[in-house]
C-alpha cells in the first residue's frame, strides 16, 4: 500500500481560513487501488514549515507528497514546474519575518523541477472539466519555500514530489475585490485527480500542458 502524503498551510495574512488546508484534510484517510492518504498542517513561517515536512519525509517514508498552496489572484489550479532556492517575501510570514533575497538552502542547486507527472495531471483535470494549467513560479513566498525544501530533501528518495497552488475561496474571493475563486468542492475534487495520476501514472505525458502561469 503506498502512502500519499498531503500538506496545506494554517491561514496566512490577516486570512481566517486557507483553501489549501481546507481541501487537503477533507481528503485525511481516502484511500483508493494501492494507496492511501495522510495529511499534515505546515505553519507558514520560514524555516519551520521545512522542518515539519522534513520530519515527515523521515517518519512517513511516503511514496508521494504533494504540497498545496493558496494563491490569491490565480484562475485555476496551477501545477507547479520549478522550485528556486531564493526566499523573497512580499509580505511578513506568521512569525513577522520578512526575508529578502536570501538561500533557501546556502549552497543548493539554484532550482530543483517536480517530480510529480505534472502534464498528466493538468491533462486529467482539464478532462474533469477543471481549469489547470502547468505553472512556470511558485513565487518567492512560504510556498516556494516549502516546494523547494521538499525537493531538496527528497532529492535521491524513492518518492514523487511537488506542489499545487489553488485559487481563494468564493467566501475570501469576496474580500478581495471580486478576485477569482474556486468552490472547495472542486479542489477537493481536483486533488483527488492529482493524488490517482501522481500514483498511476508511469511517466509524464511528452507535449502540451497549458502553460499559462
Amino acid at each position: 500500500m503506498k502512502t500519499v502524503l498531503l500538506t496545506g498551510f494554517e491561514p496566512f495574512n490577516k486570512e481566517i481560513i486557507n483553501p489549501a488546508w481546507e481541501a487537503v484534510r477533507a481528503l485525511q484517510g481516502w484511500s483508493g487501488q494501492g494507496f492511501q492518504v495522510e495529511v499534515l498542517q505546515l505553519p507558514c513561517v520560514f524555516g519551520d514549515a521545512n522542518r515539519v515536512i522534513g520530519e515527515a519525509l523521515v517518519h512517513m517514508q511516503p511514496d508521494v507528497v504533494i504540497a498545496v498552496g493558496q494563491a490569491g489572484g490565480r484562475v485555476d489550479m496551477s501545477v507547479e514546474r520549478v522550485a528556486i532556492n531564493v526566499d523573497d517575501a512580499p509580505i511578513a510570514d506568521n512569525a513577522q519575518r520578512q526575508l529578502v533575497d536570501e538561500p533557501i538552502v546556502a549552497g543548493g542547486p539554484a532550482a530543483y523541477f517536480s517530480t510529480l507527472p505534472i502534464k498528466a495531471i493538468v491533462a486529467a483535470l482539464r478532462g474533469a472539466g477543471l481549469p489547470a494549467s502547468v505553472s512556470q513560479t511558485a513565487g518567492t513566498f512560504v510556498c516556494n519555500h516549502v516546494f523547494y525544501g521538499l525537493m531538496h530533501r527528497s532529492a535521491g528518495m524513492p518518492v514523487r514530489a511537488g506542489f499545487i497552488h489553488i485559487p481563494y475561496l468564493p467566501e475570501q474571493a469576496a474580500a478581495h475585490a471580486g478576485a477569482a475563486s474556486m468552490a472547495l468542492a472542486d479542489m477537493v475534487k481536483g486533488l483527488k485527480i492529482a493524488v490517482e495520476v501522481s500514483v498511476n501514472s508511469v511517466k509524464d505525458l511528452q507535449a502540451g500542458g497549458g502553460q499559462t502561469h
